[in-house]
């Protein structure tokens, strides 16, 4: 007797007639006939998948690498419909042909009998190009209608945190929109991205997958529109961070706006002025520096960069005549002098200072312990459920002490968070990270390291180095501020 395997997909926009169950039901019932056993453990299942790129389908890869092994575990596959395989021809022709040259297994399709013979081989083939054109159509179509919607600010995609989808429409979830508002605010005025991750997380704040914060999200996040009353949609798939490409759609929508229009405008501003500042220092076509500060270097005068001119810094609009900056300073001398700096030794005739960042009025200060006291609630309502759990014989009394006390460590940390937030005095924010330091200090004294990879680290520290003075040996370091 034959043993098969059999494999079920159905993707969203198919009908409940390709369910699964009824898809199933059908190929038990062609085995029977066939006198053909269906094991279950060689049952694969993929759900509201595609079928137009097999990669992207766990369960038919699953069979796939079991089909490959010796013995082979199965004689043939069982579909309801080619369709169901594949629906790309080239995917289809590829795995069909290995399976039967290199393992003997055949792929039948129990609704759609071509019989065995040389034309079964041509009505197979014209099945599978009417397969890949329905499939080709239905997403230009899809996609056509999608574009419409987006033009007239529909909703097309889950909802972004801070929202929830009610009757087609993003709906505020006030608890959610006022980390995003802390999240803008905390941008602002000169929190980084991993900072502001880090931070939600240490509160308890997940995703809505319920993963935790990371920087990317943040960022996603300082670059969603819809906070602001827009929707985005983007025709030719995802925007794999270029949140403002040309064939993204965006339209005012009709929901409730999170972010007003100025700290939008900021956090925009202070994004595109970032992005600018790094672009050039991590900029491919440079091939080369002849000293690795470079660029950094100012003079006071006129504010033009220092030229390096065999082996020492120096104003190049000095020497046409056109400033009246004083003198030059020798590379070797500048570059011990920064690592002092940055060893934070005390140096005469150096002056240190950070470039700020705008920050907006105090008014739109989000309260952290709001956000705080909010995850607290949410782990306490957890608590209740975990003992009903317990109370309705759905736990064991070992798996509602682990889950308690789980979610009690979670609740006494949250406290504690809370006691600090409400008691202390807002700090200083430091202005340089130590850690950093160092790690700049040993990039810059290693002789392995190239003038560029020193010259794109050093830009992260410094803003800019001006040389000046009455004597022209004066230093004014401006460190961007952490």
């Amino acid at each position: 007797m034959k043993v098969a395997a059999a494999y079920i997909r159905v993707s969203t926009d198919d009908q409940t007639e390709y369910s699964p169950a009824s898809q199933l039901e059908k190929i038990r019932l062609y085995a029977e006939r066939n006198q053909i056993l269906l094991p279950k453990e060689f049952i694969f299942v993929d759900e509201g998948i595609s079928g137009r790129k097999t990669k992207n389908r766990p369960a038919f890869n699953e069979m796939i690498g079991l089909a490959k092994r010796k013995p082979k575990p199965f004689d043939v596959i069982l579909v309801w419909k080619f369709s169901r395989f594949a629906r790309n021809r080239e995917d289809s022709i590829v795995y069909k042909s290995m399976l039967r040259k290199e393992h003997n297994i055949d792929v039948v399709s129990v609704s759609e009998d071509i019989g065995d013979d040389k034309l079964s081989i041509l009505i197979e083939a014209i099945i599978e190009a009417m397969d890949e054109f329905y499939s080709i159509n239905l997403a230009e179509e899809v996609k056509r209608g999608m574009t419409e919607k987006a033009k007239r600010g529909g909703v097309l995609s889950i909802p972004g945190f801070g929202y929830k989808v009610e009757n087609g429409e993003y709906i505020v979830v006030p608890e959610e929109a006022e980390i995003i508002r802390k999240v803008f605010n905390d941008y602002v005025n000169g929190k980084g991205l991993l900072t502001i991750a880090k931070e939600l997380n240490a509160m308890g704040v997940r995703t809505h997958r319920g993963n935790k914060i990371e920087n990317r999200t943040v960022e996603y996040w300082l670059n969603n529109p819809v906070y602001i009353g827009k929707t985005r949609w983007n025709p030719d798939g995802k925007l794999s961070r270029n949140y403002m490409a040309d064939t993204a759609i965006i339209t005012d929508g009709p929901h409730e706006p999170i972010i007003d229009m100025e700290t939008w405008d900021k956090a925009q501003k202070k994004m595109q002025e970032q992005k600018a500042r790094f672009r050039k220092f991590f900029n491919s076509d440079r091939k080369g520096l002849s000293h690795w500060l470079t660029g950094i270097l100012r003079c006071e005068k006129c504010g033009k960069v220092l030229s390096y001119q065999g082996g020492y810094f120096g104003c190049s609009e000095r020497s046409r005549g056109k400033c009246d900056g004083v003198g030059y300073i020798k590379a070797e001398k500048i570059a011990k002098i920064i690592f002092n700096i940055l060893s934070e030794m005390e140096l005469p005739n150096v002056e240190l200072d950070f470039a700020e960042s705008e920050v907006l009025e105090q008014s739109t200060y989000t309260d952290d312990s709001k956000i705080i006291s909010t995850q607290i609630q949410r782990l306490e309502i957890r608590l209740e459920r975990v003992k009903l759990a317990y109370e309705d014989g759905v736990d064991t009394l070992e798996e509602y002490k682990e889950n308690k006390k789980s979610i009690l460590d979670e609740i006494e940390k949250l406290k504690e968070m809370l006691e600090t937030t409400q008691e202390e005095e807002p700090e200083e924010k430091a202005k340089i990270d130590k850690k950093e330091l160092r790690r700049l200090t040993e990039v810059l004294k290693d002789d392995d390291v190239s003038n560029v990879e020193k010259n794109n680290m050093a830009r992260t520290i410094f803003k800019e180095i001006i040389k000046g003075g009455k004597d022209g040996k004066s230093l004014k370091c401006v460190f961007w501020r952490r």
